[in-house]
């Protein structure tokens, strides 16, 4: 992937350069107008689409219904009203926050290691979360309470042993990007493998749950799930915005970096731990999901901006609204079945990403 080139002096002093760099590195109002937008329109599709559909105007009733002083009655049956508040609106807020984290998270390590191809599924990530999500819930350890449930915490243990493995690899291999990437893939292996032995423990009940949960998935109990996903979403999506701008200076070199004032052993460390966190508190509550966190980051360098300032946040919207898009297929396609909505931005996201490859090819040759 080519991307462009800007006078480091821009990366540092940011609004004050010149109006051709600010427009390059700017987050523009009218791309997050309408990021923004996409994501409203499918939450109102989401949230009227499935074998009981919902008027779009009860809808709104309902939502502003909430809302004091705006003198709004729902007009949605008591029926109609449970299941969009206890299963419609919770799946579509789980959706949302999985698919900004997932994107923003890919964003993050794209940038980190300065390798377009980098994102929590190749990386490991993603399966390191997994096997230590699997040993919590197959082993009866999903214990705690709110945001200190163990199941995130063994994801992000999961997590962060393959992170750290794959970047041990790449720094052996000469800190090579392909070598990076081969102990992504060498680690995604390892602990698919490790996934498959845990699983096999288990009995036949448990393993079923197990497996259907690692699949990928949105069911939700309530608004259980988002109240545990919801503060490492806030905090780690935080902390990524905040040093979004640093991924920028990373892009020129670590000497350049310290010539620019940034830290950047301690710029690195504090991104890849709070995307690796923020990537175990997306597996933990709905699986594996492949493909959002490389596609979405794509997606946005090529149509608004290769700079990471724009990326970062308009990759958690707009990874919000693929998410949230795709599991209406998944809700709907089979009705009354129900596709895993991993298998499904699978089977959307290879293809796809492999079109924005092609022609991000014949665009920079």
């Amino acid at each position: 992937m080519a991307e462009a080139s800007f006078p480091t002096t821009a990366l540092a002093d940011g609004d004050a350069a010149h109006p051709a760099v600010r427009r390059a590195f700017g987050l523009s109002v009218t791309a997050t107008l309408i990021g923004l937008a996409v994501l409203i329109a499918v939450g109102l599709l989401s949230a009227t689409s499935g074998a009981a559909g919902l008027p779009v105007s009860g809808v709104f009733a309902a939502l502003f219904d909430w809302v004091p002083l705006l003198g709004f009655d729902s007009t949605l049956s008591d029926q109609q009203e449970s299941i969009l508040f206890q299963i419609r609106l919770p799946r579509l807020v789980l959706g949302m926050l999985v698919g900004g984290s997932l994107s923003m998270a890919g964003a993050a390590y794209q940038g980190v290691f300065r390798n377009p191809l980098a994102d929590p599924y190749l990386l490991g990530v993603s399966a390191g979360a997994g096997f230590g999500a699997v040993l919590a819930l197959g082993f009866g350890l999903d214990l705690g309470w709110g945001p200190f449930d163990t199941v995130p915490a063994a994801a992000f243990l999961g997590a962060l042993v393959a992170v750290l493995a794959s970047m041990a690899i790449a720094r052996g291999g000469g800190a090579s990007p392909a070598t990076l990437l081969l102990g992504g893939v060498a680690m995604a292996a390892l602990f698919s493998a490790a996934q498959t032995y845990a699983i096999q423990q288990l009995d036949e009940n448990r393993a079923r749950e197990v497996l259907s949960w690692l699949f990928g998935q949105l069911n939700t109990s309530g608004w259980k799930e988002i109240w545990l996903l919801l503060p490492y979403v806030a905090v780690c999506g935080a902390v990524l915005f905040v040093h979004r701008r640093h991924l920028d200076v990373l892009r020129v070199g670590d000497d350049e970096a310290r010539s620019l004032g940034l830290d950047p052993v301690r710029s690195r460390l504090t991104v890849i731990a709070a995307a690796s966190l923020l990537t175990a508190a997306a597996v933990s509550v709905s699986g594996l999901i492949a493909f959002v966190g490389l596609v979405v980051p794509h997606v946005v360098r090529l149509l608004v901006s290769h700079s990471y300032r724009v990326i970062v946040p308009l990759a958690a919207l707009m990874g919000a609204a693929f998410l949230a898009f795709v599991d209406i297929g998944a809700r709907t396609l089979l009705a009354p079945d129900e596709l895993a909505v991993g298998i499904l931005t699978a089977i959307v996201g290879a293809p796809f990403f492999g079109l924005v490859l092609w022609l991000d090819r014949w665009s920079t040759t």
